[in-house]
């Protein structure tokens, strides 16, 4: 997998931040999660092929998280896309951006399909062979989600050594790779853990959008390789955390620890602070593995 930060600040963009957008590489896809103004532009300065979005996910209708999708919709259109789009997200979400292109008079050539969500329990967005995408049900001012993305098991990988040594033909190589015991040459019955040896341990990506510090999605995102999760204010502003229901850093890092991921980053943060290090500082007490989330800035895990 591999995460790229297109905007990871709260509330309105400035010259130097920008607000919430994230690229999300697995499995041959790329996911696009949110989209605040300037999205589009951020894309393009990380090269990130827009023709390669086929599935956008919107955790909730604020406008930092949403207000650049219209206008990235009508890029895809002035590039001659032709590919459909998938939008998933609130209820709303659909009216809002067929109001904007009818107005405009500028409906699409290639389909717009919205998978628009209101209910509060997880549900399957997306899946095929290699992926699945769910809702996280958070706790905000608004109705939101976030997402977790996990891969599924892979195939198990042959020994090419032994599979000589046990003189197994070519044909079922397949079966082995999914985990069938074989008959040889011979007609001896081969036991596929002697011959190949078990897949890569799948990851998964947990985006936690806005929201307030929200015990009960630990269960669904416990063991996630990597945990994003909004830190809108350090401790001292937690009373503005509540009344804004958002997060603090140090209670991103509580989530964290209960949920026993690998990794947490930190992001959405207010613009009112300036130095992002104690955001870092204040995780690190209650979870030590923290990284911070910048504008661009990539992760490979």
């Amino acid at each position: 997998m591999k995460l790229t930060i297109l905007g990871c600040y709260s509330a309105t963009p400035r010259h130097d931040t920008h607000p919430t957008a994230q690229v999300l590489e697995v499995a041959g896809h790329i996911f696009l999660i949110d989209c605040g103004e300037g999205t589009q532009v951020q894309l393009r300065r990380k090269k990130i092929r827009f023709s390669r979005i086929k599935h956008v996910f919107i955790s909730h209708l604020h406008g930092d998280h949403y207000y650049g999708l219209v206008g990235l919709i009508g890029t895809f259109q002035l590039l001659g896309r032709e590919a459909p789009l998938h939008i998933h997200g609130p209820k709303g979400l659909k009216d809002i951006i067929l109001l904007q292109l009818k107005l405009g008079k500028s409906y699409t050539s290639y389909a717009l399909h919205f998978h628009e969500l209101e209910t509060r329990e997880p549900v399957l967005l997306f899946e095929d062979e290699k992926v699945t995408v769910m809702t996280i049900p958070l706790d905000h001012r608004i109705y939101t989600n976030g997402f977790l993305f996990r891969e599924k098991p892979g195939l198990r990988k042959l020994t090419i050594d032994a599979i000589r040594e046990a003189n197994i033909d070519q044909a079922y190589f397949k079966k082995l790779q999914h985990g069938f015991d074989v008959v040889n040459e011979e007609g001896t019955l081969i036991k596929n853990e002697s011959v190949t040896t078990g897949p890569p341990k799948p990851k998964s990506y947990a985006y936690c959008s806005d929201t307030a510090y929200f015990p009960q999605l630990v269960a669904q995102i416990k063991h996630a390789t990597v945990l994003y999760h909004e830190a809108t204010f350090l401790s001292k502003h937690e009373d503005l955390a509540q009344k804004t229901k958002h997060t603090t850093a140090k209670q991103a890092a509580e989530i964290a620890k209960q949920a026993e991921v690998g990794q947490l980053i930190l992001g959405h943060y207010s613009t009112r602070y300036t130095d992002l290090g104690l955001f870092k500082e204040e995780a690190e007490v209650i979870f030590r593995s923290v990284l911070l989330a910048e504008d661009g800035k990539e992760f490979a895990f």
